[in-house]
This record gives C-alpha cells, sequence and structure tokens, in this order.
C-alpha cells in the first residue's frame, strides 16, 4: 500500500476479497495490480477447473479454495469470514475476471472515514452487454421500491466496507443475490453508503448474472419483502 493511501486509512489492515471460479485468464492481473492498494488479497477458488488458485498463489494472494463449487455468495463470505480472522478492519470485495479497475480502489476506500460502505457504480452504457444492462437496471428499480435503497447500480460486486458492520449486512445467499441482499441488510439497519463512478467493464468471455439468475434475485427479493 502506497503512504498516501496509507494516510487514508490509517492502522486499519485493508485485505481484499476477491471470487473466483476459472478466471485463470484474469486472475494473475487482477491480484497484483490489487496488492498495490491493499494489505493483503485473499482469492477465494470456488473449485475452479483450471490453475486459477495456483496462479492467485504465485501472484502473492492467500488462496482458499471450495471442493465444491458454492457460488458467489458462498464464496464471498468464506473470504470475508478469513480476512475479519486476519485482523481485517475494512474489506474490498472485487470480481476475479478483470471487470473491476483496481486503479480504482483508492476512490472506495477514500468513503469509508466518512460511510459504511462504499460502492463502486457502472454506467449503464454500451459496454454492458444488453440482457446485463437491461437486468441491472429493472433490479435495481426493484431493489429502490422493495427496500428503499438509494443506490444507483444494486448489482455491482465492486464495494469496501468498515468490518465492524459486517454482522448487520452478512447475508445467506449463496448465489448472485449476494449483492442485493447486503444492500436490503444495510436499509434495514440505517448503515450509510456513498457511490464512487467507475469503469464499465466486460471482457468477451465474461461469465456473470444471467437472465435466470436475475429471476432467481428477483424471486429472493418478493420473498424477503414478504418476510419483512
Amino acid at each position: 500500500m502506497n503512504k498516501k493511501l496509507r494516510e487514508i486509512v490509517g492502522n486499519k489492515k485493508v485485505i481484499a476479497v476477491i471470487p473466483a471460479y476459472n478466471e485463470s485468464k484474469y486472475i494473475g492481473d487482477v491480484v497484483r495490480e490489487t496488492r498495490k492498494y491493499v494489505d493483503e488479497v485473499i482469492v477465494v477458488d470456488d473449485a475452479s477447473k483450471d490453475n486459477t488458485g495456483e496462479i492467485a498463489r504465485r501472484m502473492g494472494a492467500v488462496v482458499l479454495r471450495h471442493c465444491i463449487n458454492l457460488h458467489k455468495g458462498a464464496t464471498l463470505k468464506t473470504g470475508c469470514e478469513a480476512a475479519i480472522g486476519l485482523g481485517a478492519k475494512i474489506i474490498l470485495t472485487l470480481d476475479g475476471d478483470g471487470q473491476h479497475n483496481p486503479d480504482e480502489i483508492p476512490q472506495l476506500l477514500e468513503k469509508l472515514d466518512k460511510f459504511d460502505l462504499a460502492i463502486g457504480v457502472r454506467e449503464f452504457n454500451k459496454e454492458m452487454p444488453f440482457h446485463s444492462r437491461m437486468g441491472n437496471k429493472i433490479l435495481t428499480k426493484l431493489t429502490q421500491l422493495f427496500f428503499g435503497t438509494k443506490v444507483s447500480d444494486t448489482q455491482t460486486g465492486y464495494r469496501a466496507f468498515n468490518t465492524n458492520i459486517y454482522p448487520k449486512i452478512a447475508w445467506e445467499s449463496k448465489g448472485y443475490a449476494i449483492e442485493t441482499e447486503m444492500l436490503k441488510n444495510l436499509a434495514k439497519h440505517n448503515l450509510s453508503h456513498s457511490e464512487v463512478k467507475v469503469e464499465t467493464i466486460y471482457n468477451d468471455d465474461y461469465k456473470g448474472t444471467t437472465p435466470i439468475d436475475g429471476l432467481k434475485i428477483l424471486a429472493n427479493m418478493i420473498s424477503w419483502r414478504i418476510r419483512g
């Protein structure tokens, strides 16, 4: 971590948590660039069939591996709880597929002096595949309607938070509903957040949320709303 960023976060230990599944093409660059801005990087290899974990370890990450594929929500939970066990006071989450630019990490960390959670929000432009753009717009509007969240990109996984709020935002979702559930819990406990505009990046073999995943997220949202 550079000196300027250390002045911003003080003596708080910052750990990045990166969920990864078959990301051998990108994970090395993601880990290398992320390490410039944090104290430690944890990569949770969600039973990849390639050498994702090996590459991440070679680039200096602490690598945890699931024996079976448990999906994103469970993978992030494994990583966040490990980070807290290692003494993290701030956790940064970003994806392992190169979708998030690590050079934007300082902007997120700077927000945590005044806010509980910082969210990297993207523009819903042509860089985002059409089905993702439409799905994100719909889920963002519904999240705002159901839970009163004032977040302009509810599906982004580029986030940073102070670990003292983790018990309040902790999620049960094992899949892609994790981002929405975190924001639902944030609103429930009246925690503060701030948005940071980040670059919209989608690589040619992007494997993110599908329309089926979107329907599953919607079903979860309805269930949470009914249960209150």
